[in-house]
């Protein structure tokens, strides 16, 4: 399979080019190759391509910034993935999109299934959710995978600033009235590509779902795991999200009902806690497991 991705240096990007092996050749683009502030390029770019199936991991991610310059991070993450989605559909080539969970409200506690009315908080969600419509009105195979909280080895994450926050300070106030799930960038990697395989088989599995690590946590509890998995000794204090305030809104409830993508694509949530051990190792914090020190 020959897969086309929009993106290249992201958490995610990264992840997905690692992937590339044997009976699967990955081309990931970067700004210079297709920029998503242009969607007629990048509708240009997918129109030429040569490839099987294609990736949208890239977006506009500044969710205080998209407060200020909406235009901008609409470009990004509604026009462009619409122009991608309309040239996609007329080749007939399957498309898969990175969405999230800020396309919601935030309200309750319950998993917001698929199906959910959606209600974003600010412009990051809103340009977000235009970008799913733009996929869906081209009507061509398709994919669009909600996910939460995405943590990894690159990029900025929030693993990556607790540990930096830890070098200098043994004590942290983190906001615990907001309930995810995170969501390692190598299993939002994998089951993209496994997606792909399946939806040039099949495209009418395309629709909308959703995948998130698994248990659900506070931002507060998620720091004292990684503490604890890193052997930092950080005390964690718990706060509301008003002692916190930022220009966007962020959801309080975050939490994702996974059972479609299991149910469609036979793909079940990852345990996280499992994975942040890799990540730790990756970032030299922490011996494998199963790899004997020295």
């Amino acid at each position: 399979m020959k897969l086309l991705v929009f993106g290249r240096t992201g958490q995610l990007a990264t992840e997905l080019a690692a992937l590339a092996g044997p009976g699967l050749s990955i081309t990931c683009l970067d700004r210079t190759a297709a920029d998503l502030s242009d969607p007629e390029a990048c509708a240009a770019v997918m129109q030429a391509a040569e490839c099987d199936a294609a990736i949208i991991a890239a977006a506009w991610t500044a969710v205080d910034r998209a407060e200020a310059e909406e235009a901008a991070a609409a470009l990004v993450n509604g026009a462009s993935p619409a122009a991608i989605a309309q040239v996609a559909a007329a080749r007939g080539i399957p498309l898969l999109h990175v969405s999230t969970d800020y396309v919601f409200d935030g309200q309750g506690t319950a998993p917001w299934k698929p199906s959910d009315p959606t209600g974003p908080l600010g412009a990051y969600g809103r340009t977000k959710l235009a970008g799913e419509d733009g996929l869906r009105a081209a009507g061509g195979p398709h994919a669009i995978l909600r996910t939460s909280w995405v943590v990894s080895s690159h990029g900025a994450n929030f693993v990556k600033t607790m540990l930096r926050l830890s070098e200098t300070r043994n004590h942290l106030t983190v906001v615990a009235d907001q309930i995810g799930g995170p969501t390692p960038a190598r299993a939002i990697a994998a089951a993209l590509v496994d997606m792909a395989r399946q939806l040039l088989a099949d495209p009418s599995k395309s629709g909308t779902y959703h995948f998130s690590g698994a248990p659900d946590v506070s931002w507060a509890e998620f720091a004292r795991a990684i503490f604890v998995a890193a052997d930092r000794d950080v005390t964690v204090e718990d706060i509301p999200t008003s002692a916190f305030p930022t220009p966007a809104r962020r959801p309080a409830n975050s939490r994702m009902d996974c059972d479609d993508l299991a149910r469609v694509f036979g793909i079940t949530r990852p345990d996280w806690r499992a994975e942040l051990e890799g990540i730790l190792a990756e970032l030299g914090l922490k011996t494998p497991l199963g790899v004997s020190p020295g």
